[in-house]
């Protein structure tokens, strides 16, 4: 059996017509035979699962997968010489199932929303909403339900209707209860 150097092309290795007697070796049981396998191939399984932009461990996981599929499946390879072939094609699909899974567990975040807030961030934050609810209760009553009711985004009619003013009051009113509530915030 001639040796092919297939570090320089990890791809030169499906072609070796050697992988045929290592494959039916290794199912009779022969340990050099797949230490010979594994050597054949590693490189190209890691250059699949490198390719796909895997780190170490997630890289490490896919080859190893990939080995143990072989395992499991040496006896049912119906073409022994494309052990290689099935194997690159095992490293595509574990690397694609890995990606999706990981694509899955990751909580979709709204357009434009901002990164979790230390907790320094948080208490300056709950301070702030404390001072201005604090102002927002100082106003008069009017004011208030205004900005309460534009707060949970009621249309101008709507707070013409509740307040008891024209529609066209409204703008104005509520840019003066805004300054109010501005002035009133330390």
């Amino acid at each position: 059996m001639s040796e092919i150097d297939v570090a320089g092309d990890p791809l030169a290795a499906l072609q070796d017509d050697g992988t045929s007697e290592l494959v039916v070796r290794a199912r009779e049981g022969d340990e050099a035979a797949w230490s010979r396998l594994v050597e054949r191939y590693s490189g190209l399984l890691w250059s699949i699962a490198r390719a796909h932009r895997l780190g170490d461990a997630d890289a490490g996981d896919v080859v190893q997968t990939c080995w143990l599929r072989l395992v499991e499946r040496i006896g049912a390879l119906d073409d022994p010489a494309a052990a290689g072939c099935w194997l690159a094609t095992t490293a595509r699909n574990e690397c694609m199932g890995l990606l999706r899974r990981r694509a899955r567990d990751l909580a979709p975040v709204p357009l434009g929303a901002r990164p979790a807030s230390g907790p320094d961030e948080v208490a300056v934050a709950r301070d702030r909403l404390g001072r201005v609810g604090a102002a927002l209760e100082a106003l008069p009553g009017r004011c208030r339900t205004l900005l309460r009711l534009f707060a949970q985004a009621a249309s101008y009619a709507e707070l013409a209707a509740a307040l008891g003013i024209p529609v066209g009051s409204v703008g104005p009113t509520r840019a003066r209860c805004l300054s109010a509530l501005r002035r009133l915030v330390p």
